[in-house]
């Protein structure tokens, strides 16, 4: 039997109604886009209309699920009707049992490997993965890319929470390639402290030196961990000297080597006042078993410690009682002395000591700084701050993830915050507590947690979210690119394709984009520190975005941003010499020169023109 026209158009009516009212509601006006149609931060009844995905939503409920922007003067609340702040006991007892940390080394120090170690010991996995796993062995959980796992390398900063011992750990492990220094950069400063891993057979190497540089900028008490003590090593005391004459810093060993390379069998705990010895675990895989002394003067130790090694011991931590500084926290908190443990992350010697011990004197989340206000993480209005951008990590629905480091309050799933830098509201729906490349939702989060949220567009690296007062934390080091290539797409069909993951690149700072003045050369160009990080550009686009490219290098070596704009950069145009105007993302005039003999003749040309290292923050 036919419907009737009018019930057809009655019940259509209705279903458009009901469907706006889901894509409207909290949003404000429907903003319109440069084509003149409704943004994509707002739903309307057209676009939401029985529109299935794959797995069966609608385009309501998808975009219900991202953070939506809605009108500027409404005030932001979390949207929930009777909603309390957080008491002061609460938001303490929360603050005190959260430690974030970020690791540092060179590469190679054997970094990722230590991660999945603490994985392993904090119970957050049943087995710890392999960079290069084989045959039936795990991957590594922060090596999640597949050009990471192919090349066994870390390339991007990873976001891994878990309980422990009734403690919230936040862990962020960072790139070790100096290519991949900004994006380091970036997530030291979502850290409250900082673990320096070392190879026992370098030393301090270059690359952990320019890290410790931004640790010491940000303030961050150092834990420093002596790694591959299982392999041929410098001599402890050795490696002790170099770090304090280097980094001008005391050093406090927590644990001492017992031997090393084939000959490593344990530790001494100078805490404690026990040995510890190891027995290896094929693989690493899984925990090491140990056998614990109590006493160093123990006979046991005797028939279970060669007697050239038992000896030796014996005579350094006499010599390191008498030399070596008691441990004192408000040193270390203030940059002057640093704990150090020895041990191996392949076969788990150690770090069960000193995961334990690190949690128990590393520091809960500290105040974070607007120009000069410092914010608590105790303030009862939820704050944060966006330190990364992250396109693609789950391959079913190629999303884009903002990871915000939660600074005061307490924050709430479906919550509505300020976006300072637009003025803009936000619902923050759809949160997700991170591992690697894994998600699952959090209704709550506290000072010191990372949370993941879908990003449409919305944020971008740096910004700051608040319920409250609209403060601008303190913003994140951006570097000077030193190398650019044209990057073209040789397959018209694949433009589009092309077009979004370059821009989706270029927000989770992968690399800058810049573009020539002229109308002939349309196609971007990528400027990046260093060149692996256009080989992984390139890998991305093919693997994610289905498309190839093709690079053409240009002479330059040097950037700058020309303060005043177009107004200023116009005058110079047509008296440059081995230098070249482009522009970036958001038209601000930026010279390449060839290299620093090019750009002092600009500078002396220009005497009044100031060039700027370090691209100004985006007016909106």
């Amino acid at each position: 039997m036919g419907d009737r026209p009018g019930s057809t158009r009655a019940l259509l009516a209705a279903c458009l109604l009901a469907v706006w009212t889901c894509g409207a509601v909290g949003t404000g006006a429907p903003a319109a886009s440069s084509r003149g149609f409704p943004s994509a931060a707002f739903v309307g009844p057209l676009g939401a209309l029985g529109l299935q995905g794959a797995r069966g939503r609608s385009a309501c409920s998808r975009v219900a699920s991202q953070p939506r922007m809605v009108a500027a003067n409404e005030p932001a609340s979390t949207g929930k009707k009777g909603a309390d702040r957080p008491s002061p006991e609460e938001l303490n007892r929360e603050i005190e049992r959260r430690r974030t940390f970020a690791i540092i080394s060179h590469p190679d120090a054997g970094k990722t490997t230590m991660t999945e170690k603490l994985l392993l010991y904090g119970g957050a996995v049943q087995e710890a993965g392999a960079v290069k796993a084989k045959g039936e062995r795990r991957r590594a959980t922060s090596d999640w890319m597949k050009i990471e796992q192919d090349r066994g390398i870390s390339i991007s900063s990873t976001a891994m929470q878990f309980e422990y011992r009734g403690m919230q750990l936040n862990l962020l492990d960072t790139p070790g390639h100096e290519d991949f220094s900004e994006d380091t950069y970036r997530t030291i400063a979502a850290a409250d402290n900082a673990v320096m891993l070392l190879d026992g057979a370098k030393g301090l190497e270059a690359q952990t030196l320019k890290l410790f540089a931004v640790v010491q900028l940000r303030k961050l008490p150092l834990f420093t961990f002596i790694n591959k003590m299982d392999r041929p090593a410098l001599e402890p005391l050795e490696l002790l000297d170099t770090i304090e004459s280097t980094l001008q810093i005391k050093t406090c060993p927590i644990t001492w080597p017992i031997g090393s390379g084939d000959r490593f069998i344990g530790v001494y705990d100078r805490i404690e006042k026990k040995v510890s010895l190891f027995n290896k675990e094929a693989g690493g895989g899984k925990k090491a078993k140990e056998l614990v002394i109590d006493d160093i003067t123990d006979p046991k130790l005797d028939e279970l410690i060669p007697e050239d090694l038992l000896l030796q011991l014996r005579e350094e931590i006499e010599i390191l009682e008498e030399m070596v500084e008691p441990l004192d926290m408000d040193q270390v908190r203030a940059q002057k002395q640093t704990p150090v443990w020895f041990g191996s992350g392949y076969n788990n010697f150690g770090v069960e000591m000193f995961l334990n011990r690190f949690l128990d004197i590393s520091q809960p989340p500290t105040p974070r700084y607007s120009n000069e206000l410092a914010v608590k993480p105790d303030d009862q209005e939820f704050t944060g701050f966006v330190f990364k951008l992250q396109a693609n990590m789950d391959p079913k629905h190629r999303d884009r993830i903002a990871f915000v480091r939660v600074c005061s309050g307490r924050f709430e799933k479906d919550m509505q915050v300020l976006h300072t830098r637009s003025g803009k509201t936000v619902r923050l729906s759809a949160p997700s507590k991170l591992f690697a490349q894994k998600r699952e939702t959090v209704e709550t989060a506290y000072a010191g947690d990372i949370v993941g949220f879908v990003n449409p567009g919305a944020f971008s690296i740096g910004d700051t979210i608040t319920m409250g007062r609209k403060i601008q934390y303190d913003g994140i080091p951006s570097f000077s690119p030193e190398l650019f290539n044209w990057i073209r797409n040789p397959n018209p069909s694949k433009q589009k394709n092309f077009k979004k993951g370059i821009d989706q690149l270029r927000e989770e700072g992968a690399m800058q984009v810049l573009y020539s003045l002229s109308d002939f050369d349309i196609d971007p160009v990528l400027a990046a520190v260093g060149a692996l990080q256009f080989e992984v550009v390139a890998s991305r686009l093919e693997q994610e975005y289905g498309v190839e490219t093709k690079y053409e290098p240009l002479p330059y070596t040097v950037a700058r941003w020309v303060e005043g704009g177009w107004d200023v950069a116009d005058k110079m145009k047509g008296q440059l010499f081995n230098s070249q105007l482009f522009k970036d993302v958001y038209d601000r005039p930026v010279l390449l020169c060839k290299n620093e003999w090019a750009l002092n003749t600009v500078q002396e040309k220009f005497a009044d023109v100031k060039l700027l290292s370090v691209a100004p923050p985006v007016q909106i």
